[in-house]
């Protein structure tokens, strides 16, 4: 199974950490980023790995030789949803992608690589545990989502925290079959919508990847989902750095 990992961005809200390398290399436990997503893949034998890079992707590119790579060289001017798309010919077939600034346990690959779903997104049911302090990402910036009946009705980030079943941790599992409805569901949106406001993004290329997810499900696609209690932390700011660098604890990589 494939896996693309999304990487393209600077990640301006991590400066200083990100003023020479990209957000993936920012340091847990003496571990980069990259490497324990690298690790939570290589444990369920997944080792075709494609890195989407943009910002510094020359230094990505230095110390993993063994990745696949796309450059998305418009990254300024774009963002999550068009940079996965650089790697749209490696989605003939079934892929795992997740995006590069989130810590993930070996768990949540194995629970969506064992889905049964054709489109399946890891969600963190207890995800509001490590809102409690996150002032600089608050939680009406989170991925929310609502589930019913063991599918994905609603992603967005105007959930109310009451009513999300958990966060969308940026790790989703597509079969050939849902890679091919993604292709489809993304092109359509781009032909209509380039260069035009696309649902909450101001033009289609600054769209997120949870935009055309929602508009998948608006046009009833069915989506699954994998929980996990934890396991998973953003880390989109020096705050959330420091958290990770308190919270995660290396025996991650057995569970």
């Amino acid at each position: 199974m494939q896996v693309i990992i999304i990487g393209a961005g600077r990640g301006a809200r991590l400066m200083p950490t990100t003023e020479n390398s990209p957000k993936c290399f920012a340091e847990v436990e003496e571990r980069r980023i990259l490497d324990w997503a690298s690790t939570a893949f290589d444990k369920n034998g997944l080792d075709k790995i494609c890195f989407i890079g943009g910002y510094r992707i020359e230094k990505v590119q230095e110390d993993y030789p063994h990745f696949e790579f796309r450059h998305n060289d418009n990254w300024p001017n774009n963002n999550i949803l068009a940079s996965l798309f650089y790697a749209e010919d490696l989605m003939d077939g079934p892929f795992i992608c997740c995006y590069s600034d989130i810590l993930f346990s070996p768990a949540v690959v194995a629970g969506l690589k064992a889905s049964d779903k054709d489109i399946a997104l890891g969600v963190d049911t207890a995800w509001l545990n490590r809102y409690t302090h996150r002032t600089e990402h608050p939680s009406d910036d989170a991925e929310k989502v609502i589930v019913e009946n063991g599918a994905v009705t609603q992603i967005h980030r105007d959930i109310d925290d009451d009513l999300a079943h958990g966060e969308f941790i940026g790790v989703a599992k597509f079969s050939a079959a849902g890679a091919a409805q993604l292709k489809e569901a993304y092109q359509g949106c781009r032909e209509t919508h380039a260069g035009k406001p696309f649902r909450e993004a101001s033009v289609f290329e600054k769209a997120y990847f949870i935009h055309l997810l929602q508009e998948m499900l608006e046009q009833g696609t069915p989506m699954g989902h994998v929980d996990t209690p934890g396991g998973y932390i953003e880390i989109d700011t020096q705050q959330d750095l420091d958290y990770a660098r308190k919270h995660w604890i290396s025996t991650h990589l057995e569970s």
